[in-house]
């Protein structure tokens, strides 16, 4: 498997949005504590919803790359998920409000919220290595080598993510703010996945 300079900016781009991923996982707890609190219950419903959202992403990205393997589809998927963490700081209080009237703050309410907060942005992202290692994958010699090291990269921004925001951002930063900024991220991501794809 050659290392070509656009196979290094793709997988350059998975560690980033691997980042954004689990930054953003951080950040919503900052959004559902003032409603529910820290507790372990929180977490639980948060992790949750990620690993689930993850699952479907995971799924329909290899279920849309076998139709149409084309960077651009991935950028489109990735550019919902960047207009969803943009217009969250403005929209989660209404809607949090709105659960809370409706379940109480309970489990159920605790795990929709999690699940109208970062579901659909997150199985937008999760959508991402399917399409990844089909682009890159040229023969199945190397389908393991490409695969291990999508994920590997992935999980590595995982890591970066968590920790960068948990201790550069959230202490410094407001809440909105880095949610905004994780969008620009997301979204730049998905511009550089499209200008990848109309230059194959």
């Amino acid at each position: 498997m050659r290392l070509s300079g656009r196979i290094i900016l793709v997988q350059a781009i998975v560690f980033v949005l691997g980042s954004v991923v689990m930054g953003f996982e951080m950040l919503a707890s900052r959004y559902l504590f003032p409603y529910f609190g820290g507790s372990i219950e929180t977490w639980g419903a948060l992790i949750s919803t990620v690993l689930s959202a993850l699952m479907v992403g995971y799924s329909l990205g290899g279920y849309l790359v076998d139709r149409r393997p084309d960077l651009r589809l991935s950028s489109l998927l990735i550019a919902l998920a960047a207009i969803w963490l943009y217009g969250l700081p403005f929209l989660s209080k209404p809607v949090l409000v709105i659960i809370i009237q409706s379940f109480g703050d309970g489990a159920l309410a605790t795990i929709s919220a999690s699940v109208v907060l970062m579901f659909v942005p997150l199985s937008c992202l999760g959508t991402l290595l399917p399409f990844v290692i089909r682009v890159i994958l040229t023969d199945i010699d190397h389908a393991g080598r490409v695969a291990g090291l999508s994920y590997a990269i992935s999980t590595l921004g995982n890591i970066f993510g968590t920790l960068f925001v948990t201790f550069a951002l959230i202490p410094r930063f407001p809440v909105s703010q880095v949610t905004e900024w994780l969008a620009l991220v997301a979204a730049s991501g998905s511009i550089l996945l499209y200008l990848l794809s109309i230059k194959r």
